[in-house]
C-alpha cells in the first residue's frame, strides 16, 4: 500500500472511530410509561418526554482533527462529507428536545418536499398520490388482507434458517426482544424480533428481504471492508440508500403490498403535517383512522415526534428516507443500465454507502482499497432477471405519460364500468 492510500485508509478508520459513539435511534427512545401515560390519560395529554444529555464536543474535536489533514481530492471530499455527517448527528443529539433537533435532521434525513434529481419529484407527492390512489380503490373489493397469524417465535426459527442458509458462519443470532421501534430491527451480529408481535406470510418473507439479505447482507459486506471500516458503520449518512434499498428490495421480490405502502406514505404524510404545525395528538387521531389499533396509531406517533418537540413544528424525519430513498435507488438501478454502466451494480452491496458515493467506491476498488461484495440478495445474484426487468422499467421513462393518458382515456369513456371487482 503507498503513502497515499494508507493515509485513506488511517482517515476512514478514524471516522469509524468517531462514529461508534453516536447511537441516534436508542438515544431518543421512549420508555414503555409514556405510553402507558398516554393512555391512562385518554389520549387526551400531550406525552412529556425528556432525553438524556449528549454532549457533542468530543466528537466535534475528533471530525475537526480529520478534516484537518484532508486535501482537495475525489475521496477527500468523501471523507470530508461523511466527517460532517458524524458532527451533525451529534449536534442532533445534543439538542433533542428543541426545534434544532429538526434541523439537523433534515440536514441527515431530508424532508418530505425535498426535490429529487428532477428538480420536481418529492417523497411528499409519492406519498400523497399513493394515498389518492387508495381512495379511489375504496369502493372495489381488494380482497382481505392475510390473517396475522404468525407469532414472533414462529418468525425467528425461519428468520434463522434463513440467514444461515444466505451467510453460513456468518449468520446473525436471532431473539426476540421487547421493547423495539419497530416489529424487527437488524444488524451485523443480530437480528431482534419484537416480541407479543403478529405477523403474516407475506410479512415474513418480506422481512427476510428487508432486514437479512440488504440489512445484515450489506453491513457484512462492510465489516468486511479492512481498509474502508466506515462502510460497517450505520450512520445517518447512509440510511436514506439503506432503506430505498431495502423497500426495493420489497417490491422487486413480490413482497410489498398495499398495505405495507399505505404505512410507508402516512408517515411521510404524518411528518409532513408536524412540520406544518400539528401536535403529536392530532397526528396521533390522524393514524388512528389509518390503522387497526391506537397502540399502532401510538407507534406510528412516537416514530415522528421522537427527539423534536411534541407540541409540532420540529419533527424527526427520519422515515422520509422509505419512499425518498425507494425512488434515488429505483432510478440508479434504471440508470446504470440504459448508459450501460451495470458494472456499477455491485457496489451498492459493498457496505453502508450512500449512491452518492459510487464515483468514489469504483476510485477505491481500482485502488485496490474496497473489496467486492461477499453477499448479494438473491434477486441481485439473479442478474439475468433483474436486468430484464430495469431494461424495460428504463424504457418506460422515454413514454410520454401525457399522451399515453388520453389515448386510453377516450377508450376507457366508451366501457361501460362492471361490478366484477
Amino acid at each position: 500500500m503507498n503513502k497515499d492510500d494508507q493515509r485513506i485508509a488511517d482517515l476512514n478508520s478514524q471516522l469509524y472511530q468517531a462514529s461508534r459513539g453516536i447511537r441516534i435511534l436508542s438515544h431518543i427512545s421512549w420508555p414503555a410509561e409514556i405510553r402507558e401515560s398516554f393512555f391512562k390519560n385518554k389520549e387526551q395529554k400531550l406525552p412529556e418526554v425528556t432525553y438524556p444529555h449528549f454532549e457533542p464536543s468530543e466528537v466535534i474535536m475528533q471530525v475537526s482533527q480529520i478534516q484537518s489533514q484532508l486535501g482537495d481530492s475525489v475521496i477527500d471530499s468523501w471523507l470530508n462529507r461523511q466527517a460532517q455527517v458524524i458532527a451533525n448527528s451529534a449536534l442532533m443529539l445534543s439538542a433533542a428536545g428543541t426545534e434544532q433537533f429538526h434541523h439537523y435532521s433534515k440536514e441527515l434525513y431530508g424532508a418530505p418536499n425535498d426535490p429529487l434529481t428532477d428538480g420536481m419529484s418529492t417523497s411528499l407527492l409519492l406519498a400523497q398520490q399513493f394515498d389518492d390512489v387508495i381512495e379511489s380503490l375504496s369502493n372495489i373489493d381488494l380482497g382481505a388482507p392475510q390473517d396475522a397469524d404468525r407469532s414472533a417465535e414462529q418468525v425467528i426459527e425461519e428468520m434463522k434458517l434463513a440467514v444461515e442458509k444466505a451467510f453460513g458462519e456468518d449468520a446473525p443470532e436471532v431473539y426476540l426482544a421487547d421493547e423495539l421501534s419497530a416489529n424487527a430491527l437488524a444488524g451485523p451480529t443480530r437480528i431482534r424480533i419484537r416480541s407479543g408481535a403478529k405477523f403474516t406470510d407475506r410479512d415474513v418473507v418480506q422481512l427476510i428481504n428487508h432486514e437479512a439479505h440488504i440489512h445484515v447482507g450489506t453491513a457484512l459486506n462492510g465489516r468486511n471492508q479492512d481498509h474502508l471500516p466506515m462502510l460497517g458503520s450505520s450512520h445517518a449518512g447512509t440510511t436514506r440508500t439503506q432503506e430505498g434499498l431495502a423497500v426495493f428490495a420489497e417490491f422487486i421480490t413480490g413482497t410489498m403490498d398495499i398495505d405495507r405502502m399505505r404505512r410507508l406514505s402516512d408517515r411521510v404524510l404524518g411528518i409532513q403535517m408536524a412540520i406544518d404545525g400539528a401536535d403529536f395528538i392530532e397526528v396521533y387521531r390522524y393514524f388512528v383512522e389509518r390503522v387497526e389499533s391506537k397502540e399502532q396509531a401510538f407507534e406510528n406517533t412516537r416514530r415522528v415526534f421522537r427527539g423534536g418537540i411534541i407540541s409540532g413544528g420540529a419533527p424527526f424525519t427520519k422515515d422520509n428516507v422509505y419512499l425518498n430513498g425507494l425512488l434515488r435507488v429505483h432510478n440508479f438501478f434504471r440508470a446504470i443500465v440504459s448508459t450501460n454502466r451495470v458494472d456499477c451494480l455491485p457496489l451498492i452491496f459493498c457496505g453502508k454507502l450512500d449512491l452518492d458515493d459510487i464515483p468514489v467506491l469504483s476510485q477505491l476498488a481500482h485502488k485496490g482499497l474496497l473489496k467486492k461484495p461477499k453477499y448479494l440478495p438473491p434477486w441481485a445474484s439473479d442478474k439475468r432477471f433483474l436486468l430484464s426487468y430495469l431494461a424495460y422499467s428504463s424504457f418506460l421513462n422515454r413514454i410520454d405519460m401525457q399522451k399515453v393518458k388520453q389515448h386510453y382515456n377516450s377508450i376507457l369513456d366508451e366501457a361501460p364500468k362492471l361490478d366484477w371487482v
